[in-house]
């Protein structure tokens, strides 16, 4: 089951254990944070910014013990039906790691340049994913 707004220092701790960063979460980022698993330790998560038509995803996290049981592929759907509600048009997100599991998914690479001011002006934008991030987009 896939539940709102987890309590913020069970995300920080999650995050930091799996290496991604949450140096700028605040309490009210979680409003648009999804999880599986119980308030104090999550076993999957993920999170939107909203900014108008656009949004990033960000967060997705599953903890080792949890995978391949497709908690991140919940949450992505969950956070695409959530973004859409919201009517946003496109998702945006930064990875590593992860590019091919979201061309998967129906994200697609582009160009960081291509990004609109909203999401080029985040923090993981700017300063906490690595410029050599791949930049991914899918249209809703």
């Amino acid at each position: 089951m896939i539940r709102e707004r987890p309590l913020y220092l069970s995300v920080v701790a999650l995050l930091e254990a799996e290496g991604l960063p949450a140096s700028d979460l605040t309490e009210g980022h979680l409003e648009q944070f999804f999880f599986t698993g119980n308030d104090g330790a999550p076993s999957a998560l993920a999170g939107l910014e909203l900014y108008g038509e656009d949004a990033l995803l960000r967060s997705l996290v599953v903890s080792a013990v949890a995978r391949t049981q497709g908690l991140g592929s919940a949450l992505v759907r969950h956070a695409e039906r959530y973004a859409a509600a919201h009517h946003v048009r496109a998702i945006y997100l930064l990875t590593t790691t992860a590019e091919s599991y979201f061309a998967h998914r129906g994200y697609r690479r582009i160009d960081r340049a291509a990004a609109p001011p909203s999401i080029q002006s985040t923090r993981e934008f700017t300063s906490l994913c690595p410029a050599s991030s791949a930049l991914m987009i899918k249209r809703l």
